[in-house]
């Protein structure tokens, strides 16, 4: 899949964004703010080593938001010709103008548009083709389906290769652009032991293809926690210490997310709500937000308004420090817009110095959480209560691995009462943590 076509587009956008705001100055607009994103990306699915599916997507669109004196119209077009484009803005204004006006909206403010932008290189085009991503899924699976006679099926691969390109622009003058690139290959296997059956999975992610694991490792290691989980228990109800493995500890930390979000916390739907400046987790506890790391799976040099982005602890020793806040919510909540819009970037959070597996000694008796099921998460409350799998350990030893239980206790608590986090970081998504040891939790079991 060859990526020159993106780079040489880069421009193209960037005058079709430009195009976009003159036009809707023309039309007597107070502001407006235009983005275009495209993409285009090959997926291969495989199943017992047979192709299964081939997918090539190419697609994009401009859209533009204009305000008219708190009053807000949003349209989008995915035909990008002048006369499409004029279409979209008119559309736009026109709704503006029979819309209710809200003194929160508008752009962000001028002074906090990013000024010096360089370069994070997240852009690595690899020109690959449907046989070579058929490949590496066909030899993922075959490194599953030969490493153990308990493998007895194959619930599929997938090789991904994906480009896209980004530009935004707004009344205020910004107009910036930017390409990027992402590839994957993930992995899910059956297991069967005593007419007991377990499936799992393992997937790497990287911005350059040539970091991506190695076929061969991703199917190995579907493979050993796939057939680590055989003959799997059900416990009675206690309650315990909990070990979450590194890729459930970032789903802990996703609430924190929710839950400092602005929109949450001006719906007043948060169990964070007037926690800025408390103490929320042990005093040795920190996370870092680095949008700046060059290459990382969420780095960007400003937000979907055109925000710089800044490095900042989100938890300082302990303490919430910051809330997440975009234009709207910031006006709405009467503090300062900290570039959230579209997310967060590159969470890093502090560990306590012990290794995964040290944690597990640390632990003596417990459980490690593997997975996690349900929505039971209460936003409001903070009430917490999942249901999941994994495994029980005595005396710092893994004993055997467990099913159909269910973790549960209010996130306010879980948070105080981190024991410590493990320093071998999961690096593939924006919150990039070890695993998390949380002190007694309530286990439903039988």
């Amino acid at each position: 899949m060859s990526s020159p076509s993106l780079e040489t587009e880069l421009d193209s956008l960037k005058d079709a964004v430009s195009m976009a705001l003159e036009y809707a100055a023309a039309l007597g607009s107070s502001s407006a703010e235009v983005a275009i994103s495209k993409q285009q990306g090959l997926s291969v699915s495989t199943r017992l080593k047979e192709v299964e599916t081939v997918e090539f997507n190419k697609d994009g669109a401009l859209g533009i938001t204009l305000f008219r004196d708190g009053c807000k119209g949003s349209s989008s077009t995915s035909d990008l010709s002048p006369e499409a484009i004029r279409r979209a803005v008119k559309a736009a204004d026109d709704i503006a103008k029979f819309t209710s006006e809200d003194p929160f909206n508008g752009l962000a403010d001028a002074d906090l548009m990013a000024k010096q932008i360089e370069d994070l290189a997240l852009f690595y085009p690899y020109d690959t083709d449907p046989g070579e991503l058929e490949q590496l899924a066909v030899r993922a699976e075959e490194a599953a389906l030969s490493s153990d006679s308990r493998i007895k099926n194959s619930d599929g691969a997938s090789a991904n290769a994906h480009t896209g390109v980004k530009v935004y622009g707004n009344s205020h003058g910004f107009l910036d652009g930017y390409l990027s690139s992402r590839y994957s290959l993930s992995c899910v296997v059956i297991g069967e032991q005593d007419g007991n059956m377990q499936r799992d999975y393992d997937y790497t992610v990287a911005r350059k293809f040539d970091e991506l694991w190695t076929p061969e490792k991703v199917g190995l290691e579907a493979a050993k926690k796939t057939v680590d989980r055989l003959g799997a228990r059900k416990i009675g109800t206690t309650k315990l210490p909990v070990l979450l493995a590194p890729d459930i500890a970032t789903g802990l930390m996703g609430h924190l997310v929710s839950a400092i979000s602005g929109s949450s916390l001006y719906r007043k739907s948060s169990f964070l709500q007037d926690a800025i400046d408390t103490q929320i987790f042990p005093d040795w506890f920190t996370i870092a937000e680095q949008p700046h790391l060059k290459g990382a799976l969420a780095s960007a040099y400003y937000d979907s308004e055109g925000v710089a982005t800044q490095d900042r602890n989100i938890i300082d020793k302990g303490i919430l420090s910051t809330y997440l806040l975009t234009s709207y919510s910031a006006r709405k909540l009467g503090l300062t817009n900290t570039g959230h819009a579209g997310g967060i970037y590159n969470w890093t959070l502090s560990h306590s110095g012990q290794s995964f597996d040290e944690l597990i000694g640390l632990m003596g008796t417990g459980i490690i959480v593997t997975e996690v099921m349900g929505q039971g998460v209460n936003g409001v409350t903070g009430d917490y209560s999942r249901g999941a799998a994994g495994f029980y350990v005595e005396n710092g030893v893994i004993q055997y691995p467990v099913e159909e239980i269910t973790i549960a206790g209010n996130l306010k608590e879980m948070y105080r009462n981190i024991v410590a986090v493990s320093k071998d970081r999961d690096l593939r998504s924006s919150i990039r943590t070890g695993g998390i040891l949380l002190g007694e939790m309530k286990i439903a079991g039988n």
